[in-house]
């Protein structure tokens, strides 16, 4: 014979179980799957995460001030690098599933001073359609060179589709005093 109160313990736990497995849910699944990463010390800064089609990498690093206890900034890789993507401002974009966008990578970084905190950065993916030429009679993708020059006059390889990035940082877990 069951009591009320193991009645009541069952339910809440079946309330609980089902309120975590609707929070998992809500949250797309990253197209990359990684494990937590390294714990970081307080002032060592760190690769986050390289994005090479937009010659970007997101550093970041622990900063022990608990005003702003972590930080992070987007570095260019070269000044060489030629990006076939662009990483806009995560603030502006506003990545969401419904306006198109494609959550790419959840990297978890823990804090060494505080096990408790850790950095989450949610890199977000605009894909955007292939702006090669169509391919011609033989099945070969062609650029000739006057016409090159006549779509770069005319502005249209300036306002060609890239596929687009955002990165958005936010501390999870409980501030150590």
């Amino acid at each position: 014979m069951r009591t009320p109160i193991a009645l009541l313990m069952i339910t809440m736990a079946g309330w609980s179980l089902s309120a975590s497995a609707a929070q998992a849910a809500a949250e797309p699944q990253p197209e990359i799957q990684r494990p937590v990463g390294k714990a970081q010390s307080v002032g060592q800064v760190h690769t986050i995460r390289q994005i090479p089609e937009a010659c970007v990498r997101l550093e970041g690093a622990f900063t022990g001030q608990a005003s702003q206890p972590y930080r992070y900034h987007v570095t260019r890789t070269s000044e060489q690098c030629q990006p076939r993507a662009r990483l806009v401002d995560y603030a502006k974009a506003r990545p969401s599933e419904a306006s198109g966008w494609k959550l790419n990578d959840v990297i978890r970084i823990p804090s060494a001073a505080c096990p408790s905190q850790q950095a989450v950065v949610r890199v977000w993916r605009m894909p955007e359609a292939s702006n090669a030429p169509a391919p011609d009679g033989q099945g070969q993708t062609r650029v000739y060179l006057e016409d090159a020059k006549k779509d770069i006059a005319s502005g249209k390889v300036a306002n060609a589709r890239i596929p687009l990035y955002a990165a958005g940082m936010k501390l999870e877990g409980d501030a150590c005093p």
